[in-house]
């Protein structure tokens, strides 16, 4: 079984928040959330005691792809080297930047 991604974490969360919501046996809520996610009972438990603590829903993000770029040795080591005095991932410090860079998405509505 792979493991789950940040939004399948998400959805996961806000769901077991809504079971607890309805149901007011614990056991009651494991079942449901074994039959809804596909995980294991001791899995739900622990996304059912997660979600107890929550006093809102979880956003759900974007889910997060892989892609290859092409660059140039001296620009690799740089950003290694900024990302590792900041503690910072690659990824992390790369989205950054490409939103600084790009444009702003104008929502519809």
């Amino acid at each position: 079984m792979t493991r789950a991604n940040d939004a399948e974490k998400a959805e996961r969360l806000n769901h077991a928040r809504g079971l607890l919501q309805r149901f007011d046996h614990l056991p009651d809520a494991v079942n449901k959330m074994v039959r809804d996610c596909s995980v294991s009972p001791r899995q739900a438990y622990r996304y059912l005691q997660q979600a107890g603590r929550l006093k809102q829903d979880v956003p759900i993000a974007d889910a997060k792809i892989a892609f290859t770029v092409k660059l140039s040795e001296a620009l690799v080591e740089r950003l290694r080297s900024y990302a590792g005095t900041r503690g910072l991932s690659l990824s992390h410090l790369v989205s950054r930047a490409l939103e600084a860079f790009l444009p702003r998405r104008k929502k519809r509505g």
